[in-house]
């Protein structure tokens, strides 16, 4: 299987490609967002695509956003991608886009921890604390963390690292009350996703989470929501405190990055097929086990 590396609408003004989206006008008010096959791995974008990511992806995020539809103001306007390209084009669209709202996205990222795990596991060893949060001592890899901790980041450009910012630092980026929102919608709607995704034999030990704007300063939920590129998953049947565990995400493309000589600069290893391969039947079959 092959995959969507980018897409080249001329129906639509083209605007920006991200590390995984392409991104076209719909007039002045709306965006097309197209899921890409590309995939980010410590803010690196591969050469190769993983073959029906951004379908996956996209069925995916539209299962939590119908699904906690009400908890929070969100992007999404119900209009179909089809019908907004030209005929010859729906085949770039088809099952990886979305028709969402214009709005002016925030300057922080929203992650959100469930678990010790990543590079919290590596400040809690060096520190005792998760981006500045005191923890108990004792704490061990991928262990449940006493409480959810939000713990924002800056958002990098393409080919920058994040970087993990404090709650106070976040209010000075967005103010005071932007924050506390975002922080208040990001904790809810991790929990509540964590709660059912337990029901279907996941954990989902991290998120993160993108707000924006709009034009009367609403906050909103955009982009996309709880999937394996923007979230660690691990079957509940493999979990062991101790460990790092198998995933369903995109770690298993970064623990075979880990593996290879490589700086974390642009450009990346070459990835070989069979580990492209594994990694779509993970995202996949974590598809699968939530929404069926």
């Amino acid at each position: 299987m092959s995959g969507i590396l980018e897409t080249h609408l001329k129906s639509l003004p083209f605007l920006h490609r991200g590390k995984v989206r392409d991104i076209y006008a719909v007039g002045e008010d709306k965006l097309l967002v197209i899921q890409t096959d590309r995939l980010s791995a410590f803010d690196v974008i591969l050469d190769d695509p993983i073959p029906n990511k951004g379908k996956i992806l996209t069925a995916m995020s539209n299962f939590w956003f119908k699904k906690f539809g009400d908890m929070m103001p969100n992007h999404e306007t119900g209009i179909a991608p089809e019908d907004v390209v030209a005929p010859e084009e729906r085949d770039q669209v088809a099952g990886r886009a979305i028709v969402v709202k214009k709005f002016q996205p925030l300057g922080i990222e929203a992650i959100v921890r469930g678990y010790l795990i990543g590079s919290g596991w590596k400040d809690y060893q060096k520190t005792g604390a998760v981006c500045g949060i005191a923890l108990p001592a004792g704490l061990r890899e991928a262990e449940k963390l006493p409480q959810v901790l939000f713990t924002p980041s800056t958002k990098a450009p393409s080919g920058q690292h994040d970087e993990n910012i404090s709650f106070e630092e976040a209010e000075k980026i967005v103010g005071a009350e932007v924050a506390r929102q975002v922080r208040d919608y990001a904790i809810a709607l991790y929990t509540k996703a964590a709660e059912f995704a337990a029901t279907k034999g996941i954990i989902i030990a991290d998120t993160k989470f993108e707000f924006g704007l709009d034009a009367h300063g609403v906050v909103h939920l955009i982009d996309e929501i709880l999937t394996p590129d923007s979230s660690r998953f691990w079957p509940m049947s493999s979990y062991q405190i101790g460990m790092s565990p198998p995933s369903f995400d995109k770690q298993f493309v970064r623990d075979w990055l880990e593996s290879q000589p490589w700086n974390k600069q642009a450009p990346a290893p070459r990835v070989p097929q069979d580990v492209l391969d594994q990694t779509s039947a993970k995202y996949a079959e974590a598809l699968r086990l939530l929404t069926t």
